[in-house]
């Protein structure tokens, strides 16, 4: 970690009852304190960079929560409040009385110098999105992104700031920011017009966002693009794969839509008529995979690459390691590889499939069991669907025992810690558009069933991209779609897909090579 830190942590300590505080003191690894949790009824919690350990005081009571609220005074909608000209986060835990029963102080740390690996890429005027597991460093990143720009390059800058989570609490930004101006956010719903917003009234040369995760602010993104205006974001996901498969966020990378192909053109390329391509000119120009803070994977040419992996062809990537010396060292590596993390071990994205527009049947009750977390999802709804379908799996409340973790739009969107755990831990996280008996049936079904199909993630992923954009081309006036041949399981999830869309759909063909045709109401 570089060694230029402001942290401003006696400001914290000051929003902590005093018990807590005064042990916090005296630990010598104090700088590299993460969290200090508060639970009514439990010994207080302090989680260190490598270690978790219990505080040896008394047990939390409602009057040390209330000295905290005291301190930093209301939290807002999203449960969190902050210290005013610090980067601190506090957010709350609320009983179903609203009552708050536990309390997160997260130490909130302006890091200086953490762009230097790739200060180049960002001074280069193109746009650039950052992708990286919960914890990588991607926010403080950004701090210093919004600051080397505005005050080295001269540049007018503007942070997009949701939740305040750039540029600390209070009206005037943290200085990590430099220059830069911030333009706060009230609720997560509002990001999109706030971004277009900043375009339309402030004239910024860049523009700075934490956290693209709707389609809504990923139109907005193009829009900004469209303008000539630098950005500089974050996107969920780790790497340009999670992008390519995740229908949303696809847009940001070009996304893909389905073309047939001439008769000599397919021959030349020694594939099927129909095939996936690039729809449009990507978003960012260039693309970080952030490993941890001194190594990066960087993808220079976004669209070129991504023309290349769905032509199933070898591309390369950019691996650079930042040394003791701060000398940056780049290797030239190929896509395969670019896969390995520093130990050489493989280290696969977090699947994360959206099963809002996902329907699949099955009758099979022998399979392996699986072992569920529902987050956010009603226990007693899922338990009763497992019951009704027989089906062989089991509901757990540990995140370690857990094969995986289902959850609603609404949580995911929340990116709660829980959720951020489980994509450390390599998870796979379902998530339900809505937390109803049909949408969990639904999830149900579904794992059952691709558990038994041995269709791979990549291919039933594809399959139901492709199902989506057809269904947008069908919107926008297109009057029959053919899809490429599908299997009978995939073929079903499609036909699902147009149904949710009002569309019609039918099959054709005889196997291996019938397919789905999506068609607009007659």
């Amino acid at each position: 970690m570089p060694e230029n830190i402001e942290t401003n942590i006696d400001v914290l300590f000051e929003s902590m009852p005093p018990k807590i505080s005064n042990i916090l003191i005296q630990k010598q690894n104090i700088n590299e304190l993460l969290e200090v949790v508060l639970d009514l009824g439990r010994q207080p919690e302090a989680r260190f960079i490598d270690s978790n350990i219990l505080l040896e005081c008394d047990e939390i009571t409602p009057k040390d929560l209330d000295f905290v609220v005291n301190k930093v005074g209301n939290f807002g909608s999203d449960n969190r409040a902050g210290i005013e000209r610090t980067l601190h986060r506090i957010s709350a835990i609320r009983n179903k009385d609203q009552r708050i029963v536990g309390i997160t102080f997260r130490v909130g740390r302006a890091v200086y110098g953490t762009i230097k690996i790739i200060e180049d890429l960002i001074l280069s005027g193109k746009s650039v999105l950052l992708l990286g597991k919960p914890g990588v460093g991607k926010t403080t990143m950004l701090r210093e992104v919004a600051r080397v720009l505005a005050d080295e390059a001269n540049k007018r800058v503007i942070v997009v700031d949701t939740s305040n989570e750039i540029a600390g609490d209070g009206d005037i930004p943290h200085k990590a920011i430099g220059r830069a101006r911030r333009m706060q956010v009230h609720s997560l719903e509002d990001q999109h017009s706030i971004m277009i917003e900043a375009v339309q009234n402030h004239m910024p040369e860049v523009i700075v966002i934490d956290e693209i995760g709707t389609a809504l602010e990923a139109n907005a993104a193009r829009t900004i693009a469209e303008r000539g205006v630098q950005l500089v974001a974050t996107a969920h996901g780790n790497t340009l794969e999670n992008l390519v498969m995740n229908p949303v966020l696809s847009d940001l990378v070009g996304g893909i839509e389905s073309v047939t192909l001439g008769d000599i053109e397919a021959k030349r390329r020694k594939s099927q008529k129909t095939v996936l391509e690039r729809k449009s000119s990507p978003t960012f120009d260039i693309l970080i995979e952030i490993q941890n803070w001194n190594t990066v994977n960087v993808h220079l040419d976004v669209a070129t690459t991504l023309d290349k992996i769905l032509r199933d062809k070898n591309c390369n990537s950019e691996l650079r390691k930042l040394t003791i010396d701060g000398i940056v060292e780049t290797t030239n590596i190929s896509f395969s590889q670019s896969k390995q993390n520093n130990s050489g071990t493989e280290n696969p994205p977090t699947p994360i499939r959206d099963f809002s527009n996902d329907v699949s049947y099955t009758d099979e009750s022998h399979l392996e069991k699986k072992y569920v977390l529902p987050y956010g999802v009603n226990r007693g709804r899922i338990d009763q669907v497992i019951k009704n379908l027989g089906a062989p799996i089991v509901l757990v409340s540990d995140m370690k025992q857990a094969e995986i973790v289902v959850t609603t739009k609404n949580y995911h969107r929340r990116g709660t810690q829980a959720l951020k755990d489980a994509e450390k831990l390599g998870k796979p996280v379902f998530v339900l558009r809505k937390n109803t008996i049909l949408q969990i049936e639904h999830f149900v079904k579904a794992v059952l069933k691709t558990s038994n199909t041995g269709i791979s993630h990549a291919d039933r992923s594809l399959a139901i991209l492709e199902a989506e954009q057809a269904a947008k081309r069908i919107d926008s006036g297109e009057t029959e779609i053919a899809l490429r041949p599908q299997n009978s399981y995939l073929r079903r999830i499609q036909h699902q897909i147009a149904d949710d869309h009002g569309l019609d759909s039918s099959s054709q063909g005889q196997e291996p090579s019938r397919r789905v045709i999506i068609s607009g109401n007659n």
